[in-house]
């Protein structure tokens, strides 16, 4: 009916009220549809890192103004009563000491040298000292025996495999610098030369990283036992590029552990090939990313995160009411957990009943704003469910899954947020940030691998390079929770770290 002449719409006119009619309501159907998909293109333009799920890079160069979704607190900023500062503090035995003498009076002249000096002002400079690397030759005799005259060689150490090799102090830092500090490999064999005046290639880089992988691969498969067994699993993924294709890595993580894992696929395919989430029986925190429930045998919690920064969209680009209403509420629910978590491991009933009626009387007044999409009668009938709008599709959400969103307030383990698996998961974006992509999908998994680790160890207050060079030396760090038993045999305690979580691989 678009583009109708004039004279059209007049012939259209002498043929009664009924064509009249039905060319309004074919125009209206026009502009409500022409309507919806502007919405939809504001939708899109509108979305940004402060009220989606939007990375921040994506914001260009009309970045938003920050506005945080979190309450304003009663302090202030910096370092609060009674924290503890940290300033560079005088050693008792310094590596060396330099006397400057006084040789003259300074108001006289007169010749003080054979005076003694009845006070010293002490001040003391920290620095390092020159760097080079050091070159240890090992020697095995080889004897004949006077008695049966065979030859009989010494033994080098286990580690000293060929005539020229590097030891694990520089393979441990180059993969710190590589795998932690995310330096790229030439430009990590620049700085061994600039620091060491012994520049690495890129294939000595790339073999120390595949021996420290191999060396805390029992450690990954220990993490990924000790997560099974957890209260509350956070889960997050996001894509990577892996030899010119998408691949997705997968976190798995708590407050003390984590664990990355790649696979070419995002949904239950890939999650089954980690092999955590088919045998967790906990309650598993993400953010609605429906292949996460197709595991039944654990419980669900969302992330409300993500439910504040939807809330905030529809709040500014369809002015609903209800939309705040909601954010406020959560937040209330969140402000009254934390106010008795220190005391009790519950809210009183009364409490859960009024955010409850709270939380069901905003819902209707979404849905009463929001109805259900009317079916279209007009037009070839297509699969799956008719499209509806983003306060639609969030009303459906918070209402089918009331229990899931609100499991912070029946289950104080259970946090607020996904953000632990989100700050686990942001590492990997930095990482492709860097290198842009992985050639190979060994190379993915070995990054996986070793970052896991350092993800862990830091977790647990250890020094990654201590954690590497351990590593190195057939003694990583293992986090022993304790819910799960001492480890195997396989295990034994480091006496490198203090840590009385450490184990070695024997």
């Amino acid at each position: 009916m678009s583009g109708l002449q004039e004279q059209e719409i007049r012939a259209i006119y002498r043929q009664g009220e009924d064509a009249v009619v039905a060319l309004v309501q074919s125009l209206v159907a026009q502009i409500e549809a022409l309507r919806a998909e502007v919405q939809v293109l504001r939708d899109q333009v509108n979305k940004n890192s402060r009220n989606s799920s939007k990375p921040p890079s994506s914001d260009g160069f009309q970045k938003p103004r920050t506005s945080s979704l979190r309450k304003a607190g009663e302090k202030k900023n910096g370092g609060q009563k009674g924290h503890q500062g940290h300033t560079l503090t005088a050693v008792e035995n310094p590596a060396h000491t330099v006397l400057h003498p006084v040789e003259t009076c300074a108001h006289c002249a007169t010749h003080l040298k054979d005076v003694a000096a009845f006070e010293v002002e002490k001040r003391q400079v920290f620095d390092i000292p020159p760097l080079q690397v050091e070159v240890t030759e090992h020697q095995a005799e080889r004897k004949i025996c006077p008695v049966c005259e065979q030859c009989t060689q010494g033994t080098f150490p286990f580690d000293v495999t060929h005539p020229t090799q590097y030891g694990n102090r520089i393979k441990a830092l180059a993969s710190y610098f590589n795998q932690y500090h995310f330096i790229p490999l030439e430009r990590t064999g620049e700085i061994f030369g600039d620091l060491f005046d012994h520049p690495l290639s890129q294939a000595t880089v790339l073999q120390a990283n595949e021996v420290l992988a191999q060396r805390v691969k029992p450690v990954e498969e220990y993490i990924k036992q000790a997560l099974i067994e957890k209260d509350v699993l956070h889960l997050d993924e996001s894509s990577l590029s892996v030899a010119g294709k998408k691949h997705w890595v997968h976190v798995a993580s708590t407050e003390q552990m984590t664990h990355y894992g790649i696979h070419p696929k995002r949904g239950q395919q890939a999650t089954d090939a980690i092999g955590i989430l088919p045998h967790f029986e906990g309650r598993a925190l993400h953010d609605h990313w429906k292949p996460y429930f197709g595991y039944q045998a654990c419980q669900h919690a969302l992330c409300n995160a993500h439910h504040l920064r939807e809330l905030n969209f529809i709040k500014e680009q369809y002015q609903q009411p209800w939309a705040d209403d909601m954010a406020t509420l959560l937040l209330d629910i969140k402000e009254a957990v934390e106010q008795v978590n220190e005391h009790t491991d519950h809210l009183s009933a009364r409490k859960i009943n009024a955010f409850e009626k709270r939380y069901d009387k905003i819902l209707l007044q979404g849905l009463n704003a929001n109805p259900p999409p009317k079916p279209e009668t007009d037009r070839p009938k297509k699969r799956g469910r008719p499209k509806q709008s983003p306060p639609k599709n969030l009303l459906d959400r918070l209402s089918q899954f009331k229990g899931e969103v609100l499991a912070f307030m029946y289950d104080f383990r259970v946090p607020f947020d996904n953000n632990q698996a989100e700050r686990d998961i942001r590492m990997v974006k930095v990482k492709q940030k860097v290198s842009g992509c992985f050639r190979t999908e060994a190379g993915a998994t070995i990054f996986c691998c070793i970052r896991g680790y350092i993800s862990t160890v830091k977790k647990n207050a250890i020094r990654v390079i201590d954690a590497i060079q351990g590593a190195f030396d057939n003694t990583p760090f293992i986090p022993i929770p304790a819910s799960l038993p001492t480890p195997n045999s396989k295990y034994l305690v480091n006496p490198i770290f203090t840590h009385s979580a450490t184990c070695v691989v024997t």
